[in-house]
């Protein structure tokens, strides 16, 4: 199960690089940020001390998005 959830955050992660290459809006690089985070954390076993700070880093990126979202987008050429 948890290579599963792996590979749906590894999924997203793609499916967001591609909507970046499309649209280049800079609030979507946290949220691809995000979802590596998480990826990687869930690939990780329960107990390997790498994957708190995946989780940390994921929490940060999940804040940084927040921030950025309450801004109105740039408007576009």
């Amino acid at each position: 199960m948890t290579q599963l959830v792996a590979g749906i955050f590894v999924a997203s992660t793609v499916v967001t690089l591609l909507h970046w290459l499309r649209v280049h809006d800079r609030r979507l690089l946290p949220l691809m940020g995000l979802f590596a985070m998480l990826a990687a954390a869930r690939s990780l076993e329960g107990g390997h001390p790498w994957r708190d700070a995946f989780e940390l880093g994921a929490v940060a990126c999940g804040l940084f998005l927040l921030r950025l979202a309450e801004r109105p987008a740039a408007p576009r050429p």
